[in-house]
C-alpha cells in the first residue's frame, strides 16, 4: 500500500506524466458522456431484457464500452476499427508490399498502415451499423424506421465509432497504454455499480455456492493472468571485448527478456471481434426473403450459439491470435541484427541467421505456454456458465480477464515513464 502511494504521489510530481495521466482521465470522460447519449426512438424495457438475455448483444456491449446499455451514439464502440486492424494484419502475411511497408519503411510506413486501417474502419463501420439497427428493427427495440431515418442512424453510429478510433489513437500518441484497450477498460469498469446493483437486487440464497465458485474462479483467473504476464524467459547476452588504446570495452553480460504472453490482452479482444462480426453479419441476412440465404444463415448463427462450438471456436482464435500477434510484434531477424551490430551475441549460437532462428525456437515454445494458457482463461468462464447456468459468468470471466490485462500493462508503462525520471 506505501509502495502505491509512493508511485502515485511520484505519478503527480512529474509534470509529463501528469499530463498523459490528466489527458486520459479527459478523453475517457469525454468516452462516458458520448455512451449516454442514445439515437431516437428505442424501447428502453425491451433492449434491457433484450441484453440480459442474449451473450451476444452482451459480449458486443463489451466493445462499445457499455454503449449498448441505452443504444448509444457510440453502441458499436471500437469494434470495426479492431476488425479493421485485424485484415490488415493478416494482409502483411499475404501481401509482400504491406509487409515491407509495416516493417521496413520505419515510422512514415508505419503511419500510412495506420491510415489504410482507419480508411477500411469507414465501410465496416457502415455495414456493422445496418446490419445492427436492421436486428434492433426485428426486435421491436427501435420502431420501423423510413429509408432516410436508418440513413441518419447509421450516419450517426458510424460517426460514433470513427470518434471513438480517433479518441483511442490520440490516447495511444499522448497518453499512456494503449488507447484502443483503455477504451474497453473503461467500459467495462463503468458497468460495475450497475453489476453490484442488479445482483444485490435479485440476491437468492440458495445461490451462494454459485457466487463463492465464481468469486474463487474470478480470484484464480486474476492470479493466473498477472503470474503468466509477469512471466519471461531470460536469454543471456555477452558483449564482445574491445580493445582501444589501454582500455578495454566490452565483455559485459545481460539478458534479452522474452516474455511468455507477449501479446498481452490483444488475443483476447481480437477473438471476441472475429466472433461477434459474423454473427452481426447472419442476424442480418436471416431477415433476407431468398429461403437459401434464410437457412444457410440461421444454420450458421444456430452453430455459433452452440456452446461447445463457441467454446472452441473462442480457445482457436485466442491460440492463433496470440501465435500471429507475436509474429506480427516481434522481428527475431531484426533482434539479431542489431545485437550483431552491436558486438552482442548468445553465447553458444553463431551470430546472424543462427541467433535469429535460437530466438525464434525459444519464442514459439514459451508462446505456447502463454497461448494455451490465455485460450483456457478465456473458455473457462463458458464453462462455468454451462455448469451454474448463470449466463453473465461468461460475459464477466471475459470482461475480468481484460480488466486484469490493461490494469498490469498500464502499471508497467507508469513504471518506465517513473524509471526514466530517475535518470
Amino acid at each position: 500500500m506505501h509502495d502505491f502511494l509512493t508511485k502515485t504521489r511520484l505519478m503527480f510530481q512529474d509534470r509529463l506524466l501528469r499530463k498523459k495521466v490528466l489527458f486520459i482521465a479527459a478523453f475517457l470522460v469525454l468516452f462516458r458522456l458520448l455512451a449516454v447519449i442514445p439515437i431516437p426512438g428505442i424501447d428502453i424495457a425491451r433492449l434491457q431484457a433484450l441484453l440480459a438475455n442474449n451473450q451476444f448483444l452482451g459480449l458486443l456491449n463489451i466493445f462499445s464500452g457499455g454503449g449498448l446499455d441505452n443504444l448509444s451514439i457510440v453502441m458499436l464502440g471500437v469494434g470495426p476499427y479492431i476488425t479493421s486492424s485485424i485484415i490488415m494484419q493478416l494482409m502483411t502475411m499475404m501481401s509482400p508490399k504491406l509487409k515491407q511497408l509495416y516493417h521496413e519503411e520505419g515510422e512514415a510506413g508505419r503511419l500510412k498502415f495506420s491510415q489504410y486501417s482507419r480508411l477500411l474502419t469507414v465501410p465496416l463501420a457502415l455495414l456493422q451499423s445496418f446490419a445492427f439497427l436492421l436486428l434492433l428493427e426485428k426486435q421491436g427495440i427501435l420502431g420501423d424506421l423510413t429509408l432516410f431515418g436508418r440513413l441518419v442512424n447509421m450516419a450517426v453510429v458510424t460517426g460514433g465509432s470513427l470518434l471513438l478510433m480517433w479518441l483511442g489513437e490520440l490516447m495511444t500518441e499522448f497518453g499512456i497504454g494503449n488507447g484502443v484497450s483503455m477504451i474497453i477498460f473503461a467500459g467495462i469498469v463503468a458497468r460495475i455499480p450497475t453489476i453490484l446493483s442488479q445482483s444485490i437486487i435479485t440476491f437468492d440464497v440458495s445461490q451462494i455456492p454459485l457466487y463463492l465458485v465464481f468469486v474463487v474462479v474470478a480470484v484464480a483467473i486474476v492470479v493466473g493472468v498477472v503470474i503468466v504476464t509477469e512471466a519471461e524467459r531470460p536469454i543471456p547476452i555477452t558483449y564482445a571485448k574491445r580493445i582501444r588504446g589501454n582500455k578495454v570495452y566490452g565483455g559485459v553480460s545481460t539478458y534479452l527478456p522474452l516474455r511468455v504472453n507477449q501479446a498481452g490482452v490483444i488475443p483476447i479482444i481480437f477473438a471476441l471481434s472475429i466472433l461477434l462480426f459474423p454473427q452481426l453479419i447472419f442476424n442480418f441476412l436471416s431477415n433476407v426473403a431468398n429461403p437459401i440465404v434464410h437457412q444457410v444463415s440461421s444454420f450458421a448463427l444456430g452453430l455459433i450459439s452452440n456452446g461447445w462450438f463457441y467454446s472452441i471456436a473462442y480457445f482457436l482464435l485466442v491460440f492463433l491470435f496470440t501465435y500471429f500477434y507475436t509474429a506480427v510484434t516481434f522481428d527475431p531477424d531484426s533482434i539479431a541484427t542489431n545485437l550483431q551490430k552491436s558486438g552482442a551475441f548468445i553465447p553458444g549460437v553463431r551470430p546472424g541467421q543462427s541467433t535469429a532462428d535460437y530466438i525464434s525456437k525459444v519464442l514459439t515454445r514459451i508462446t505456447l505456454v502463454g497461448a494455451t494458457f490465455l485460450g483456457l482463461i478465456a473458455v473457462l468462464p463458458l464453462a462455468m456458465r454451462a455448469v451454474t447456468g448463470i449466463t453473465s459468468l461468461a460475459i464477466g470471466g471475459t470482461a475480468l480477464l481484460i480488466v486484469v490485462s490493461v490494469v498490469l500493462d498500464l502499471i508497467k508503462k507508469v513504471d518506465a515513464q517513473l524509471s526514466m525520471r530517475e535518470y
